[in-house]
């Protein structure tokens, strides 16, 4: 998920293109690349403790950076938008796509 140069308008477009294609509450998947570090991999699974989520790791080829799929029900387009946000800020290094 590339930020281009205004994070605001990009979450404004990602919102209504969530509203547009799934009826809420629904199960939403996030997929995030971080640098192969347990503390990083452990802050995106606290992220997403208590909520349910089915989390899925691996790792690349090299070994470098891992892959972190997250399963988890959504309640609207805000909710996921805030978890993208709260990833962003809390696990540096982190690429959503």
């Amino acid at each position: 998920m590339s930020l281009e140069k205004d994070p605001e308008e990009f979450y404004k477009k990602l919102k209504s293109q969530l509203q547009d294609t799934a009826m809420w509450p629904t199960i939403y998947l996030y997929k995030f690349i971080v640098p192969t570090q347990d503390a990083k991999i452990k802050g995106v699974e606290e992220i997403f403790d208590n909520m349910g989520a089915v989390i899925k790791t691996k790792q690349s080829r090299n070994g470098k950076y891992t892959s972190v799929s997250v399963n988890v029900r959504m309640a609207d387009p805000d909710a996921v938008i805030a978890k993208y946000i709260e990833v962003g800020e809390k696990i540096e290094g982190v690429i959503s796509l």
